[in-house]
Parts: structure tokens; C-alpha cells; sequence
């Protein structure tokens, strides 16, 4: 096999591995889990989540999930709690703690002290027969069999199953929240995922460039306001409601089935019944809608009066698709 063979199988192995051991945590789940998640849910505090090591990273990926899906977070590195930052757990929070081993010293020193605060304890650990085990009110099996390491040495089956078990926590604490994409924007306002979930059809519409012509104008004015207003389109309006629309297309295809134009006017060459969409509707929303009907513009309504047009390259500009 040439290197990059070798290279692509044991990638392969590698997930596979991990994926095997990922599918036998399903059956290590107990009323544990169930009560632990009811804990976290009903709790009036805060979900305080720690570990050591590698184990810290997780807790630390598990927080930042947690937060972002209405459980309040935070986390506390074991090594550092009982140098201080222990502080940093109050009355009415619940203490995850995450490890491998459940035998590390600086966990042994730490749960005994969480212990004495009377927080509920839950413990996510590969070997429930441990100190960390016995300690817990609720243990949360992580077990694996070996790492997908070829020395057996380095944590990845066993952080893999850690984090999988954050996410099955998260994933039933939003069921039971009832949480949807509404919330779920409350805690990501910036960025494309934000723009999606916030952004409103009204938000982006540009009201100084609204093409408009009568039904009764030249097939020069429509033109004239098309070139104008840079949108590709202009809407046809009858006292203020939109009876057709005519784009560039229409205008091509108009000069290549005629040698004069003089005699017609925009009611001639509209499109009737364009696609339209109300101003407080999602943006995303009207992205479906160019996308499903493969067209570049829609006509945007506010109480079914025209206000404007809103262009595909506006929704691209903003970065959300």
C-alpha cells in the first residue's frame, strides 16, 4: 500500500472504532441519566461542569453547548477549584464531574468538597466502581472498551463517548424546554446562523429603489425605472397594489418577438400574479421561495400595500446562504 493508503485506512479505522464504541453507550443508559437530566431541569441554580485534562476540554465543549440551548453553564477546571475557584459554585447549582478514570487525585480531592457543599453530584465516568462513582448521587456510564489509539494510550473513544453524553443531556433538556429556533437565536444573534434566525424580509429592504410603473406606461418608462433602480425588476401598481411585474427577461424577450414597441404599454408585457412575501416575514423564508420557484426577486407586501423589492444578490450579501 502506498502512504496515502495507509493514511486513508487507519482514518477509517479510526472512526469506525469510535463510532462502534459511540453505539454501546446506548445501552449503558440508566435511570441515572433520566434523573440526573430531571435534576438539571427542575434545578434553580446553574449546571456547573468539570474535569481534568482532556475530560476539561469536553466539560468545556459540553457548557458551551448547554448555554446555547437554554441551560445556563458554566466551568470549573478541577485542578483549579481548590485553589480558589470553588467559589464559583452556589447554592442551587448542580456539579457534572467528568472523568475517565474517576480515580485522578485532583478528583479526589475536589468531590469531596462539592460533597460538603450538598450539591446534587453527577458524574459522567468510564469506570462507575470508582471513587468518583461510589461519590455521586447520579453516575452516567462512559465505559469504552479501548481508545482508538494504537497504544491504547491516548483519550479518543473515551472523550468521544464523554461528549456524546453532554449532547444526549443537552438534546433532552431541550425537549423538556420545549426549546425552539426562536430561543435558539436569542443566543446567536451574530453571524450567518443569527442572520437566519433574526433577519426579517423588512430589515433588508432597501425603500429609496422601488420600481414601480403603472399599468398605463410606456414600455420606455418601465425601462427607464428598471435601469434606474438597479434591480432587475420594476412592479406594476394599480392604486398601490401590485398587478403584475415585468423584468429584464420580459423586456428581451419582448425586442426579440417585435420590431417596434411604440404601441405597447407595461400592462401588455407584465407577468401577472408574481410572487410576493409579507415584510415582517423571515428572510430565510423568502430565500425558500426564490429557490423553489428559481427565481432572482420577490414583491414584498406590508398589509397587501407594495413597498418594495427584494433581490436574491441582497440575501447573498448578508452572508446567509
Amino acid at each position: 500500500m502506498t502512504n496515502y493508503e495507509n493514511l486513508i485506512a487507519t482514518a477509517k479505522k479510526t472512526i469506525l472504532e469510535e463510532s462502534h464504541a459511540i453505539a454501546k453507550l446506548a445501552d449503558l443508559v440508566t435511570d441515572d441519566f433520566a434523573k440526573a437530566v430531571t435534576i438539571i431541569f427542575e434545578s434553580k441554580g446553574r449546571l456547573v461542569v468539570t474535569g481534568i485534562g482532556k475530560s476539561a476540554i469536553i466539560a468545556q465543549k459540553i457548557v458551551a453547548t448547554l448555554n446555547s440551548t437554554g441551560t445556563p453553564s458554566l466551568f470549573l477546571h478541577a485542578s483549579e477549584a481548590i485553589h480558589g475557584d470553588l467559589g464559583m459554585v452556589q447554592p442551587g447549582d448542580t456539579v457534572i464531574c467528568i472523568s475517565k478514570s474517576g480515580n485522578s487525585p485532583e478528583i479526589k480531592v475536589l468531590v469531596p468538597l462539592l460533597k460538603r457543599f450538598g450539591n446534587p453530584l453527577i458524574a459522567i465516568t468510564g469506570n462507575t466502581a470508582s471513587f468518583l462513582g461510589k461519590e455521586s448521587d447520579y453516575v452516567l456510564n462512559a465505559y469504552v472498551e479501548k481508545e482508538a489509539c494504537p497504544l491504547n494510550l491516548a483519550p479518543t473513544n473515551s472523550t468521544t463517548a464523554q461528549l456524546v453524553i453532554g449532547d444526549a443531556i443537552a438534546v433532552c433538556l431541550m425537549e423538556l424546554r420545549d426549546f425552539k429556533s426562536e430561543d435558539f437565536a436569542k443566543y446567536h444573534p451574530g453571524g450567518a446562523l443569527g442572520k437566519k434566525l433574526l433577519l426579517r424580509v423588512k430589515d433588508m429592504l432597501d425603500l429609496s429603489h422601488k420600481p414601480e410603473v403603472l399599468p398605463s406606461s410606456s414600455i420606455k418608462s418601465a425601462i427607464f425605472e428598471i435601469s434606474e433602480k438597479r434591480l432587475g425588476v420594476t412592479a406594476v401598481v394599480d392604486n398601490n397594489e401590485v398587478v403584475g411585474i415585468i423584468t429584464d427577461g420580459d423586456i428581451r424577450r419582448m425586442l426579440n418577438e417585435r420590431d417596434s414597441f411604440s404601441d405597447l404599454t407595461a400592462r401588455d408585457i407584465m407577468t401577472k400574479n408574481p410572487k410576493t412575501i409579507q415584510s415582517d416575514a423571515m428572510v430565510v423564508d423568502a430565500l425558500n421561495i426564490l429557490e423553489n420557484f428559481a427565481i432572482t426577486q420577490l414583491v414584498v407586501l406590508e398589509n397587501n400595500q407594495y413597498i418594495g423589492v427584494l433581490h436574491l444578490h441582497d440575501i447573498l450579501k448578508e452572508g446567509i446562504v
